[in-house]
């Protein structure tokens, strides 16, 4: 697995298939950042369920201000860090080793907010649906905030999370890509 884009394009990432983790394969990410291009330069990140930490990593390499990753597994927490190690990004980017939910409130306690969110639970558990109703509250997120969530394709999200409304959907194989963005409504 390796960085696809920006100033760290083609820098391979620690090994992970040992862990059981499952990331994003490299075509279905190289399409999330076509889409969210223009929305990466600056943002402030966060990779929840971040297993390698591949989106959040591919987001700093792409101009991201800073990103968090969030994961409740020491190995995936461990990868990440070694990965912000290897890519010179340990100044850009911090790992809460925590379940999503208590990584949330973590986050909105200290008064974070971020402008970009990706989502990428295991499969099959509702976690996506559980993590986008905590999210669509609001206090997490910046002002049009994006937030992406990652299912197998087939699984159906709401169209709508409190404050957060589906604004697009890409399928690439198994693989289904939820795009919601925060309303002010």
């Amino acid at each position: 697995m390796r960085i696809i884009g920006g100033n760290r394009r083609s820098r391979r990432l620690v090994p992970w298939e040992e862990t059981g983790i499952r990331p994003m394969r490299d075509f279905v990410r190289t399409a999330l950042f076509n889409i969210l291009a223009e929305l990466v330069s600056e943002a402030r990140f966060l990779d929840l369920f971040c297993g390698t930490g591949s989106v959040g990593l591919e987001a700093l390499s792409r101009g991201a201000r800073e990103a968090v990753f969030v994961d409740c597994s020491p190995g995936a927490c461990g990868i990440v860090r070694r990965n912000l190690d290897l890519l010179e990004f340990l100044d850009v980017g911090q790992v809460v080793q925590a379940d999503f939910a208590k990584g949330i409130d973590h986050l909105q306690r200290r008064g974070r907010k971020f402008d970009l969110a990706f989502v990428g639970p295991p499969y099959g558990k509702g976690l996506a649906d559980l993590a986008l109703h905590l999210l669509g509250e609001g206090r997490l997120l910046a002002e049009e905030a994006v937030v992406v969530s990652e299912v197998r394709t087939g699984m159906e999200l709401a169209s709508s999370y409190g404050a957060l409304q589906e604004i697009d959907r890409r399928t690439y194989g198994d693989n289904t890509l939820f795009f919601y963005r925060l309303s002010g409504d």
